[in-house]
């Protein structure tokens, strides 16, 4: 999934799967986030780091119950660990957020932590209330969409 702009730059003329073209970045996380059954950050710059914090906090307020996980090679995700226990330490992300990510050095020990992954957060909001405010937004578009 990747945003029309971004393709020239992007796409070397080999790919794996489908390429599907979107309108802007934001479309191509939701995208993203629709089809996936988990989230894995490589290591990567800030890009990435955006990602990565959107889609863990889409879990904290329920807008997901899907792993976040990090393939942590060679430590690259120790610094950032340490900066979400100090963060959970001084009261700014609570406990139990927490256990949103999950990570291991090797690609087979973080798919195995991510098929065992059971949320264990508390959410801001249900998945329920996302779903029908959604739903509800969809509605109202589609009458605006109706009325001109």
């Amino acid at each position: 999934v990747i945003p029309k702009t971004l393709m020239p730059r992007e796409l070397t003329g080999e790919t794996v799967g489908e390429v599907k073209a979107v309108a802007d970045m934001h479309q191509r996380k939701a995208e993203m986030a629709k089809h996936s059954d988990a989230f894995i950050a490589l290591p990567g710059g800030y890009g990435t780091l955006e990602e990565l914090l959107e889609v863990i906090t889409w879990a904290q307020l329920g807008i997901h119950d899907k792993p976040v996980g990090l393939l942590n090679v060679e430590g690259y995700y120790n610094s950032l660990l340490c900066f979400i226990d100090k963060a959970v330490e001084e009261g700014f992300i609570s406990p139990s957020a927490r256990h949103i990510i999950v990570s291991a050095p090797t690609a087979k020990e973080l798919v195995k932590k991510l098929e065992e992954y059971v949320p264990r957060h508390e959410r801001v909001a249900s998945k329920l209330s996302w779903e029908i405010e959604q739903q509800q937004q969809m509605g109202y578009a589609q009458k605006c969409d109706m009325s001109r």
